[in-house]
C-alpha cells in the first residue's frame, strides 16, 4: 500500500478528553475518528487491526467445527418479551419504534435472536451439539461511556451460540471454546487470565471471564501467582495478602475483561419453547451455552499492554502492515526505485507492506511510522549508494545496517 493513498490523518497533540493511553493513540495514529460520545468510525488502520483480530477468531472458531452467521441488529420487542427480558434489562436497551408503532431495540446481546433462528430445526437429538457465531455491531446505552474502545455505546463482538442434548456435552463445548479463547488471546498478544465470574444478565449456572491485565481495568482480579486461581471481586472477595480457598496467597490485579463464557443451560429454551426429542422420543428443552468477544475492546487492550512513548508497538499478528518501508528523499532516485524493490520483493512473499511515498520530512515520517507501529521498519537513504539500509525492530527500537537482500531475507523469516 502507498501511504501517500491512505487515509491516515495523525495527530501531533494528544487530545485533551483522551484519558488513557489507548485512547491516545488511536486518535493520534489515525486509527479512529469520535463520532459522539462512544461511538467510533473505524479508519483505514484501526480497521486492518480489526479485521486481524477477527480473522484470529475465525480461525480458531471454525478450527473447533463452529459455524458463522449474520443476525440482524433490529431485534422486535416480542422475543425479548418472550425470554422476559424486554422490561429486566434496563436502560442500556436502546429502544425504538418503527413507523407502525412496533417496538423494537438494537441488539446488545442475540441470546432471543439464535434462539428463535435455531428452534424449528434443532426437533430431534441427531441435530445436535450445534454451534453457531457471529462477529456484529452491538449497541448499550451506556450511562458513562469512557477510554475510547474500552467501554462504547457501539462496539463490534462475536458472539457464540452452543446447543446440547445433554449438560455433559455442553460441559464439554465449554472447556473447548475456552481452550480457543486462550488461543486466540495468545496469538493476539495478550497478557491475560481466565478467572470465575459473575453471570450478571446473561443468567446461567456458571461463567468465566478473560482479563487482560492493566491498571486501567474496571475489574478487581483476585489471583494467585503460585496456582491456577483466579477469580473476578465480584464472586469472591479476598484481601490482598490472605488465603484463597486453595492455600495459596491472594493478590490483586486491574483487569480489562475481552471475553466472557457463559453455561446458559434451558434459561432461554424453556423460556421460548426450544424443545428436541431426546433417543426416547421425549419432549426435552435445547440446553445452551454462549461466548462473547469484544473485538474492538481487544484491539484498546492491545494497545495498553504493547506500547511505548513513541506510539504503539503491535504485536505481529494484529498489526495494520507486516513492514514499513521508509525511501527518505523522495527526490532521490537512487532511494526511491531501491525503496520499491524492496516493496515490491517483499508483497510477493505475501507480506502487508506499506511504502511511504510522501514528500515529506524525515521527521514526520519517522514519526508517523512510530505511530504506525508496524514490527519492522526499512530506512532507504543516504546508504544506498553503498546498498545499505536500515532495518529497524519496533519492539525493541533497535536498528542495524544491512543490504538490502539482508534486509528482505531478515523480514521475511
Amino acid at each position: 500500500m502507498r501511504q501517500s493513498l491512505l487515509f491516515v490523518p495523525t495527530l501531533r497533540e494528544v487530545p485533551a478528553d483522551a484519558e488513557t493511553v489507548s485512547h491516545q493513540y488511536l486518535l493520534r495514529g489515525g486509527y479512529v475518528k469520535q463520532n459522539a460520545a462512544g461511538i467510533y468510525t473505524y479508519l483505514p488502520l484501526g480497521l486492518r487491526v480489526l479485521k486481524n483480530v477477527e480473522m484470529i477468531v475465525r480461525e480458531e472458531l471454525n478450527a473447533i467445527g463452529c459455524s458463522e452467521l449474520l443476525m440482524p441488529a433490529l431485534q422486535p420487542a416480542e422475543l425479548w418479551q418472550e425470554s422476559g427480558r424486554w422490561d429486566d434489562y434496563g436502560a442500556e436497551m436502546m429502544r425504538l419504534k418503527d413507523r407502525h408503532d412496533r417496538q423494537f431495540c438494537l441488539g446488545p446481546t442475540h441470546e432471543e435472536v439464535i434462539t428463535s433462528v435455531t428452534r424449528d430445526y434443532i426437533n430431534s437429538y441427531k441435530k445436535l451439539p450445534l454451534a453457531l457465531y457471529q462477529i456484529q455491531t452491538k449497541y448499550r446505552d451506556e450511562q458513562r461511556p469512557r477510554f475510547g474502545l474500552m467501554r462504547g455505546r457501539e462496539f463490534v463482538m462475536k458472539d457464540l451460540y452452543t446447543f446440547h442434548a445433554s449438560q455433559d456435552n455442553l460441559d464439554e463445548w465449554y472447556d473447548k471454546v475456552a481452550q480457543a479463547y486462550q488461543n486466540i488471546f495468545t496469538r493476539c498478544g495478550l497478557n491475560f487470565r481466565k478467572v470465575e465470574a459473575d453471570s450478571g444478565a446473561i443468567g446461567g449456572s456458571e461463567s468465566a471471564e478473560f482479563m487482560v491485565l492493566s491498571a486501567i481495568g474496571e475489574d478487581t482480579i483476585i489471583y494467585s501467582d503460585t496456582t491456577d486461581f483466579a477469580a473476578n471481586s465480584e464472586v469472591i472477595d479476598v484481601a490482598e495478602g490472605s488465603q484463597l480457598p486453595d492455600g495459596s496467597v491472594a493478590k490483586h490485579a486491574k483487569g480489562i475483561e475481552v471475553g466472557h463464557i457463559f453455561k446458559l443451560g434451558t434459561k432461554y429454551s424453556e423460556a421460548m419453547n426450544a424443545n428436541f426429542l431426546d433417543e426416547n422420543g421425549r419432549k426435552q428443552p435445547v440446553i445452551m451455552g454462549c461466548y462473547g468477544i469484544g473485538v474492538s475492546r481487544v484491539v484498546m487492550a492491545a494497545i495498553e499492554q504493547n506500547h511505548d512513548e513513541l506510539g504503539v508497538v503491535w504485536p505481529s499478528q494484529l498489526a495494520p502492515f507486516d513492514v514499513h518501508v521508509i525511501p527518505v528523499v523522495m527526490k532521490q532516485t537512487a532511494q526511491v526505485e531501491a525503496a520499491l524493490e524492496i516493496y515490491e520483493q517483499l508483497q510477493q512473499a505475501g507480506l502487508n507492506v506499506l511504502f511511504d511515498d510522501r514528500d515529506e520530512r524525515a521527521g514526520v515520517k519517522f514519526s508517523d511510522a512510530d505511530l504506525v507501529g508496524a514490527p519492522y521498519r526499512i530506512v532507504v537513504g543516504r546508504g544506498v549508494s553503498e546498498g545499505l539500509v536500515e532495518l529497524k525492530n519496533r519492539a525493541t527500537n533497535e536498528a542495524v545496517e544491512v543490504t538490502i537482500a539482508e534486509a528482505i531475507t531478515l523480514v521475511t523469516k
